[in-house]
């Protein structure tokens, strides 16, 4: 990514029921597209009006997850919950605009590189979440270390995007952007690079405002469930679950907790 775009003074935003989960990270292999899509159905499960965005549209990861899951449903006979969802790239706006009407929540899965429409997506967000991987290959994103000490030397330019985006999204409507780092597949890290880059997230975190909260973990599972548009929470699709299962739904409601995410409005009643 690069500067966020110029002219941000009447930036568009949501309305205020609809709260704007972005999930952002210019690199690959961190979870993302996969969390999203959990993220989105634990919403729905809960009764929200869940719309989702896609703006990758080479991998559409999160469009082709969903498109499982109705496949799914109409193959199956199934009763899971599928929220709205769409590919979008040059008519992000149109689209944005769209997906915002009548919806809880919208999550927008951005591309894995630098995409201008990511960056207007970013300055929309309520919730800007990034995934990363517990290596100082993922931290590199966001901060540098010293390659002695590992202690933070300095913001990444990726950083220096979010806080230019928190500054456009302020001006705009006097909202704050709730940057969340995201920590995907801690299980299979060595400890001691796993505490430094613990510590080096601390750090960082201090310095340019983001919560760090645990993700989903490497699992075979996640893969595995990818062909059919499940997710951990369809247990009753899964017939008998193992240990695996058991885990995994628990690290999904510890993230979704993590998340602090708002509760729906209740429907009035007349």
């Amino acid at each position: 990514m690069h500067a966020i775009n110029k002219g941000c003074d009447n930036l568009p935003t949501g309305p205020d029921n609809t709260h704007v989960i972005v999930f952002a990270n210019e690199k690959g292999g961190t979870g993302k597209s996969t969390t999203a899509v959990h993220v989105a159905i634990a919403l729905a499960v809960r009764g929200a009006r869940v719309a989702c965005l896609d703006l990758d549209h080479r991998q559409r990861t999160m469009g082709r997850y969903l498109d499982n899951r109705t496949e799914s449903v109409r193959r199956l006979g199934s009763e899971l919950a599928i929220p709205r969802y769409r590919t979008a790239h040059e008519d992000f706006e149109q689209a944005y605009q769209e997906m915002l009407e009548g919806a809880d929540f919208l999550v927008i899965d951005t591309p894995g590189r630098d995409d201008p429409y990511a960056r207007a997506a970013a300055t929309r967000a309520d919730t800007l979440v990034t995934p990363m991987n517990d290596s100082f290959v993922d931290f590199d994103l966001i901060g540098q270390v010293h390659p002695e000490t590992f202690k933070v030397t300095r913001p990444s330019f990726y950083s220096e995007l979010i806080w230019d985006a928190r500054k456009a999204r302020a001006k705009a409507d006097g909202s704050t952007i709730d940057w969340v780092v995201l920590r995907n597949r801690l299980q299979h890290i060595e400890a001691r690079n796993m505490r430094r880059v613990s510590d080096a997230l601390d750090q960082l975190s201090k310095r340019v405002g983001f919560r760090v909260i645990p993700g989903l973990g490497e699992r075979v599972i996640y893969r595995e469930l990818f062909p059919s548009g499940l997710t951990m929470l369809d247990a009753k699709e899964f017939g008998a679950m193992g240990l695996g299962h058991v885990a995994a739904r628990q690290e999904l409601r510890e993230m979704m907790a993590g998340l602090s995410l708002p509760e729906p409005a209740l429907p009035h009643v007349a």
